[in-house]
């Protein structure tokens, strides 16, 4: 069984580490490290750090733990960032944190070109990776409703994985929601930064209420124009998988897709789905994410939602009430004019 020796034993004297080649060190010891583990081993001493940093680790871990990122458009975006692997593993991971905050993003800053590297999982295998590249620059794009799709609503994506139907629609959807994941990263490769916006474990898991498909939902929740009581105070980052096929045959991808909503419920347009998504890029907060803080923040999102439907409801009616009040006023006046003229 092979160990990674602790920080205390590595900090405790140079010797320990000198005594090993490098090559050594770095192949047996740091290559079987992940991400976390290689960036917290860095801190221990100076030494480690420069052993740590090592453009190859980084670009093996990035690569093992997204594999679209070894598309060729992407692996040449990476090598223009700062410290190459090492800061897109720290831009993309862990994700970010879903607690909203005021985004300070001025519309020249707003990302002329996105990258989006996608990896869908089943059970921590891959089972779909896209690369998909948009001009963010045309007056279409800004000013049309911002949706990315994957792939074209004809085609789908045949998977080794066995559609599990259960013993109900329960049990399919829980089984969905337990065992696919996704990782949907943004690059902006004039700023050269990337965001993570997915939230990784499903969110929300239902059938598709015509074609029966199971749709899974991925939805990052972060602030919008910082106003408080907007329709944008509050925008999800929403992605959606739709999975089909028959019991015991194979599992059929069949949308991978990414669409801006505020909290009325509807889709935003190009240019500001690129103010969001440009301050979440360019914010930089990232936190280690555990249980299921992103379906509870989407939860709460859907709730707010759901608060602010029934108060323009509520509205709506009294002011029909007033209007409904007026004219009988005015009809009364009217004819009570005529009768006593």
């Amino acid at each position: 069984m092979n160990t990674v020796p602790s920080a205390a034993v590595l900090q405790g004297g140079d010797a320990s580490i000198s005594a090993l080649h490098p090559d050594v060190f770095q192949s047996h010891i740091l290559a079987r490290l992940d991400g976390p583990s290689l960036a917290s081993l860095a801190c221990v001493s100076s030494q480690l750090h420069s052993l740590s940093t090592e453009e190859q680790l980084w670009r093996d871990i990035c690569s093992s733990t997204w594999p679209s990122v070894n598309h060729p458009r992407v692996q040449q975006t990476i090598s223009t960032f700062p410290s190459g692997h090492r800061s897109f593993f720290f831009d993309s991971f862990p994700f970010p944190d879903p607690r909203p905050s005021k985004l300070h993003v001025n519309s020249c800053t707003l990302p002329t070109e996105l990258i989006f590297a996608v990896d869908v999982y089943y059970q921590n295998e891959i089972i779909y990776s896209k690369v998909e590249e948009i001009d963010t620059s045309s007056s279409w794009f800004l000013c049309s409703p911002f949706r990315v799709d994957l792939l074209d609503p004809k085609d789908s994506v045949s998977t080794p994985v066995k559609y599990f139907g259960g013993s109900g629609d329960e049990a399919l959807l829980k089984h969905k929601e337990e065992n696919l994941s996704l990782s949907w990263i943004v690059i902006d490769p004039t700023r050269k930064r990337a965001v993570n916006i997915s939230t990784r474990r499903a969110v929300s898991v239902q059938r598709h209420w015509l074609t029966g498909d199971v749709q899974v939902r991925f939805g990052t929740v972060v602030s919008g124009d910082g106003r408080r009581g907007s329709s944008q105070e509050w925008v999800e980052c929403g992605v959606v998988v739709t999975c089909s096929g028959k019991e015991g045959g194979e599992m059929h991808v069949r949308e991978v897709s990414m669409v801006m909503e505020d909290m009325e419920g509807k889709g935003l347009n190009g240019k500001d789905s690129l103010v969001i998504l440009g301050g979440v890029i360019g914010e930089g907060r990232r936190k280690e994410r555990g249980g299921n803080e992103g379906k509870n923040k989407y939860e709460e999102f859907q709730e707010r939602k759901r608060e602010r439907k029934e108060e323009k409801q509520r509205k709506e009616r009294v002011l029909d009430l007033v209007c409904i009040a007026i004219g009988v006023a005015g009809f009364l006046t009217f004819w009570s004019a005529i009768l006593f003229k």
